[in-house]
């Protein structure tokens, strides 16, 4: 990874009318990266990465790619990124095939057969090439649309929310392709909800509500978490996380059928929460400190941020 920047924002703010979708965010990225942005529905996300694409202007302060800005130099930053959306955007009637070709059309790519073969066999699309777009599941259709997005060669990869709705396996499959390119040097930014996706980029943003509350490695983010976190699992959890709320001095933090109580200290703590649980007729089936997790930190700074 190199430490140029070839994308800047600073205090970039984006408005729809009274909402303030994006608000006053400012982070580099460099060539060579992947950087996350992390968080959920309606934190800023996919209008941060509209606006750098230049699909959409911005309320107010500034963003460039490659040292230019849309306003100036459009075509040049258009030729140079590829962009793939949350929706499937491509053609459902056309083949694999045809909307390869169509894209490399779009980009001015004229010899593109190669091209189309070489991302094919990378994507491991080439059985199905003749088949229609609408036919395909979850994970070959993103694979076809990172294809497209592809075919240009460009420097610079968008990918919004590239694995929601797709299958375990098609999301590691892509997760594959994605550590291929970064090692081939390109540069990716990409969005996503999930925090164990987050934990394979090299620095992430987390975001909420149009603003960033944490940006660095994901290690160095947990770090940040100076609490213990003390893993309970019990039965009925739903009732253990209402009994251990309403002490009113612990943060808790429901996973399934475990809970994770960010404590002060994890020996007295973990006693005192074992007995109140007991006292109130929840069976507790085990009690450990764990490392903070991503999504541990995330909610921990919402609920201070926003309490």
């Amino acid at each position: 990874m190199n430490l140029n920047p070839v994308i800047q924002i600073k205090d970039l703010k984006k408005n729809y009318g009274d909402v303030e979708a994006v608000r006053g965010i400012t982070l580099d990225i460099h060539e060579g990266e992947m950087f996350g942005l992390v968080g959920p529905d309606g934190a800023g996300k996919t209008t941060t990465i509209r606006i750098l694409c230049g699909l959409i202007p911005h309320s107010g302060g500034a963003c460039s790619l490659f040292n230019k800005n849309h306003d100036t130099d459009k075509k040049f930053i258009q030729n140079q990124i590829g962009y793939l959306s949350q929706k499937f955007s491509l053609y459902g009637d056309l083949t694999i095939d045809e909307n390869i070709e169509f894209a490399a059309i779009i980009h001015n790519v004229n010899d593109y057969h190669k091209r189309r073969e070489e991302l094919l066999e990378f994507t491991r699309l080439k059985p199905f090439r003749k088949r229609l777009a609408d036919k395909l599941s979850g994970g070959m259709r993103q694979k076809l649309a990172l294809a497209c997005s592809l075919i240009h060669r460009p420097k610079i990869l968008f990918l919004d929310e590239p694995t929601t709705g797709v299958d375990p396996v098609s999301r590691r499959d892509f997760w594959k392709i994605l550590s291929t390119l970064l090692r081939d040097g390109l540069t990716i930014l990409l969005t996503t909800p999930y925090l164990d996706e987050a934990e394979r980029c090299n620095r992430v943003a987390l975001m909420n509500k149009g603003e960033i509350i944490a940006l660095d490695t994901p290690q160095n983010i947990k770090s940040q978490l100076d609490n213990d976190i003390l893993e309970v699992v019990c039965s009925p959890t739903r009732n253990a996380y209402k009994i251990i709320g309403a002490l009113g001095e612990y943060e808790v933090q429901m996973f399934g059928d475990r809970l994770n109580v960010v404590v002060s200290d994890f020996n007295s703590d973990s006693i005192r929460i074992e007995k109140v649980l007991k006292d109130n007729h929840i069976q507790v089936e085990g009690l450990r400190q764990v490392s903070p997790s991503l999504e541990n930190v995330f909610i921990h700074k919402i609920e201070s941020n926003y309490s």
